[in-house]
């Protein structure tokens, strides 16, 4: 899902996020400054507070601030929300989603270590026939989460770590723009969830802003595909895509791959 707007989106350099203010801004919301959307300071922008906007308030509203809402071509393979029924509780923020990376204090015996280790070795034994793993090293396991590959840098398990978060939350035109806590998330709500744990960008973004984030072409741990209507990602070799999900409630996750024709490829600068 994307905006289009009247002015051409400045794209993101390499060495700062100083241009997200313009390209990151949602039909109502007025723009800050744009010294204080650097990725430093991503924590400061998640606005946990902000109510979730439903789609219907985002298409209603088509041409508020010179933005126009072009709808995702690959809504139906997401398998949208159903208009009635329960909401599905909100998402924590990207960066207590992230803090699940974390190690907890304090240094195990080597018994304790050993203990574990049988565990360990026992559990993945019994679910190793149910776990997908993709070429990069990462696997889903059987909740749809995925797991990072030995490894892999901190931001990437960050990045994972938020995707999981919301993996299984179901899709909704317009979700996860008017704030990163919500309660459902379109394509590039969930990529801009995923990468705002990593630290990658501070305000949620559109596919179309997408074409224009991090720098030019694939990256070793990263890369993001993006067209005006709808983008999708790769991390450590798994596909985080809202379209070919299994279900409503389907991970985001999946191992196959898909046609990236007609994307933009985009990398995050050393990843």
């Amino acid at each position: 899902m994307t905006y289009v707007r009247s002015l051409r989106p400045r794209a993101v350099a390499a060495g700062g996020l100083a241009g997200l203010a313009a390209c990151a801004l949602i039909a109502g919301l007025a723009a800050s400054g744009p010294g204080r959307h650097a990725a430093g300071a991503a924590s400061a922008h998640l606005r946990a507070s902000a109510p979730p906007r439903s789609a219907a308030a985002l298409a209603g509203s088509p041409h508020a601030g010179g933005v126009t809402l072009v709808p995702d071509p690959e809504a139906a393979q997401s398998f949208p929300e159903a208009s009635a029924g329960a909401p599905h509780p909100l998402a924590q923020t990207p960066g207590q989603a992230a803090a699940s990376t974390s190690v907890a204090p304090g240094a195990p015996s080597d018994a304790q270590v050993r203990q574990e280790l049988a565990q360990m070795r026992a559990a993945l034994r019994a679910q190793h026939a149910r776990v997908a793993t993709a070429r990069g090293g990462a696997a889903i396991d059987v909740q749809g989460s995925a797991q990072p590959p030995p490894g892999a840098p901190v931001a990437v398990a960050r990045v994972i770590a938020g995707a999981n978060a919301i993996a299984t939350f179901p899709y909704r035109f317009g979700g996860g723009h008017a704030s990163f806590v919500d309660d459902a998330y379109d394509c590039s709500g969930s990529l801009s969830y995923a990468l705002a744990a990593g630290a990658m960008v501070s305000a949620p973004l559109t596919s179309g802003d997408f074409e224009h984030w991090g720098v030019p072409g694939p990256g070793r741990w990263i890369t993001v595909l993006a067209n005006v209507g709808h983008t999708y990602m790769y991390v450590a070799g798994l596909r985080f895509d809202t379209s070919g999900r299994s279900g409503p409630l389907g991970s985001r996750w999946q191992t196959a791959a898909r046609s990236d024709s007609g994307f933009t490829a985009r990398h995050w600068p050393g990843l």
